[in-house]
């Protein structure tokens, strides 16, 4: 069943410069998470799962790897409407500049989308993790009669200070909105919440980036090339003259943008009930179908800890981390607070043979290593007794081997890393 009413559209985002060095090769959208996830499979499955079967993914850096991983995941039959395309910037006769921001990336799309017939743009961020039905946003959307709606998260004041912060009257449509305001100005932006919200001090109402247009209105809306924002500009001024819907959800929502919140997003996986659920039978996220085998550990001790599949595992103790795909650990080796991002293939022996005589480490970490507070991308080289050790201690550092944000030390991709080295 394909919601015809529904065409989506997802923004890749810009050059993810705060999530780099992991958008140094690869699109925003294209980043691992969860060890064999993208985050692009993130809001399309929420759409498959909502029966929206036609999506167009925004992108203009890095595009590559995302055209790839669509390409080898998305297919639908072909007697069927269905479709998921990578749109990246392209100059035209009439346009020859890059995306300037959210809404100039949609009108410079427009006429992709114009050749479908749909009633309602719904438009969506490619760096969030949730789960969410959107038939209920639509649905109230239709039934408020809303000309645009957007969905909200309520938050606390320490968290509202982040976001835009909407004010809604007694029907849930927007009066006012104020972006990121500062703490002596959240008096009086509070919103209805429900009584679990109010509980948990959740009295303000977050922009979550996810909105919902009227197929003419946007047109409208867009003809305009100044207004090249939807969050610093379409939004706020289209409150005075439109019906613009806040749509509550109050499931778990994360915007995974920065390295931080990232590494936060993926380790907190790990708990014993994570607040996303990777488990759910109904809402389960999908992606590209490897034909990997299982994977082998040995004499390891696994706490807390996710290991995808295809691994080849001889650590001693991993503890509050996850593991990608094809990873390789050493013996003795002990990881603790790790995002191990994983190998796009396996080593043959020859292969190893020659880094031996090299003295090049192989694909994975190595024996004896000691890994903390760190972020491993794919196809890194970590030797033996290398200590790493991420945390609050260490200054940001940007070197031609690894980055260190916030504590955080993460490994370029391909990074590699002599024996013995330690931070």
């Amino acid at each position: 069943m394909i919601n015809k009413k529904v065409l989506a559209i997802i923004l890749g985002g810009g050059q993810g410069t705060r999530l780099s060095p992991l958008t140094e090769s690869r699109s925003k959208p294209a980043v691992s998470i969860a060890g064999k996830y993208r985050l692009v499979d993130i809001p399309i499955t929420n759409c498959i799962h909502s029966d929206i079967k036609r999506m167009f993914v925004l992108t203009q850096f890095n595009s590559a790897s995302l055209n790839s991983h669509i390409k080898n995941t998305y297919v639908f039959s072909s007697f069927s409407q269905a479709f998921v395309d990578v749109l990246a910037a392209e100059q035209t006769p009439g346009n020859k500049t890059w995306f300037q921001g959210t809404a100039d990336a949609v009108r410079q799309s427009m006429h992709h989308f114009l050749n479908h017939d749909f009633e309602y743009a719904l438009i969506l961020s490619g760096d969030q993790l949730y789960q969410m039905d959107f038939n209920d946003m639509i649905e109230a959307h239709i039934e408020k009669g809303a000309d645009i709606s957007i969905a909200t998260l309520p938050v606390n004041p320490k968290d509202a200070t982040d976001f835009g912060i909407l004010k809604t009257d007694e029907n849930s449509f927007i009066s006012s909105f104020i972006e990121k305001p500062n703490s002596d100005k959240l008096p009086g932006w509070e919103s209805e919440v429900s009584e679990e919200m109010k509980s948990e001090d959740r009295h303000y109402l977050a922009s979550m980036g996810i909105y919902i247009f009227n197929r003419q209105l946007l047109v409208d809306l867009l003809s305009d090339p100044s207004r090249i924002d939807f969050g610093k500009e379409i939004i706020p001024q289209s409150i005075e003259d439109h019906k613009v819907l806040a749509y509550q959800y109050e499931g778990y929502w994360t915007d995974i943008g920065t390295i931080p919140s990232f590494f936060e997003a993926n380790i907190e996986l790990a708990n014993d009930i994570p607040k996303f659920d990777l488990f759910d039978n109904d809402r389960n996220i999908l992606t590209r179908p490897r034909i990997l085998p299982p994977s082998k550990i040995s004499g390891t001790l696994l706490n807390k800890s996710m290991i995808a599949e295809g691994c080849l595992i001889q650590a001693k103790e991993i503890e509050q981390s996850v593991i990608g795909i094809r990873s390789r650990i050493g013996k003795d080796t002990i990881i603790k607070n790790t995002y191990m991002i994983g190998s796009d293939r396996y080593q043959d022996l020859e292969e190893l043979q020659t880094d031996d005589k090299e003295n090049r480490p192989y694909i994975g970490v190595g024996e004896r290593c000691e890994i903390n507070n760190v972020i491993v991308d794919k196809d890194c080289r970590i030797g033996n007794d290398v200590v790493i050790n991420g945390g609050p201690h260490l200054e940001d550092t940007d070197n031609e081997k690894y980055v260190i944000k916030d504590g955080i030390v993460v490994f370029r991709k391909g990074a590699i890393v002599p024996d013995n080295f330690k931070i």
